[in-house]
């Protein structure tokens, strides 16, 4: 299973970067830096019943696509991306940081957040206490928990550890089992999210996020994630209250990432492609 290469990956790659040495830098650069904007507070400052509140994924390919376009095999902007989504409406940014499996950067986060000013989720597979101390120095002001790669005691641990670092967190779940394990262990999560996207098979179904949101208690902000590629898919979220939403792949394969934007937030749009 391809979530299990990943995590035993990243907890090789953990381990060639302990060190106090480290750990020491990263705390002076989190001391240095300014403190995190509200990663939930953005998303709730854009409710609507019309328009949703996107979070706009940087990314540069996949382990099931490869490169998501192919002229990023000779170039990637990932200023550039996000700067076009903030210009279309983005509510807020996730920055893919694993370097192996999707390409990506904690350079492209910390160069993101110093040019851009949407509040930035880091979107990387967590696993060691040190990821979030890289994700606060590099300028994050959210972080992902997959609860799918974690035992419960590293989801309540990792949970209070980011939230000690003013980190907001975005619980991710994908059955009704991972969201009850949320909601008994962490009932004072402000996020949680549900991923449409099979981890076994990789296909994508947005009744997953039709099936759990009514599970969810009420004052909890419910982010859906993957499979929306159309404005219909954005009303059918809309329509059972669900108004924030993660994108990636359907913006960044878009010919033009400002007007499917647009387009998926019912605007229309003055952009030509």
């Amino acid at each position: 299973m391809m979530l299990s290469r990943i995590l035993e990956h990243k907890k090789a790659e953990r381990r060639h970067k302990q060190s106090r040495g480290y750990l020491a830098e990263l705390k002076t650069q989190i001391r240095d830096n300014s403190g995190p904007l509200g990663f939930a507070v953005a998303l709730d400052a854009t409710r609507s019943t019309t328009s949703p509140a996107l979070i706009a994924e940087v990314k540069k390919a996949s382990p099931s696509l490869g490169l998501l376009r192919q002229e990023f095999n000779e170039r990637f902007d990932p200023v550039g991306m996000a700067r076009a989504y903030q210009e279309a409406g983005a509510a807020a940014v996730s920055v893919l940081t694993d370097q192996d499996f999707f390409q990506g950067s904690l350079d492209h986060l910390r160069d993101i957040k110093r040019s851009v000013p949407l509040p930035a989720l880091n979107k990387e597979f967590m696993v060691d206490e040190l990821q979030f101390y890289e994700a606060r120095a590099y300028g994050a002001d959210a972080v992902l928990l997959i609860v799918a790669a974690l035992e419960r005691t590293q989801l309540v641990d990792f949970h209070a550890l980011a939230r000690e670092l003013e980190l907001d967190v975005l619980i991710e779940t994908h059955h009704e089992r991972e969201l009850d394990t949320v909601l008994e262990w962490i009932p004072d999560a402000r996020m949680v999210g549900i991923n449409n996207r099979d981890l076994t098979t990789f296909t994508t179904d947005l009744t997953i996020t039709k099936r759990l949101a009514p599970r969810i208690p009420p004052g909890k902000l419910i982010v859906s994630e993957s499979g929306i590629h159309t404005r219909s898919h954005v009303e059918q979220l809309l329509d059972i209250g669900i108004h924030a939403m993660l994108v990636g792949e359907s913006l960044i394969k878009a010919e033009n990432s400002r007007a499917k934007i647009q387009e998926l937030r019912g605007i229309p749009s003055t952009t030509q492609a």
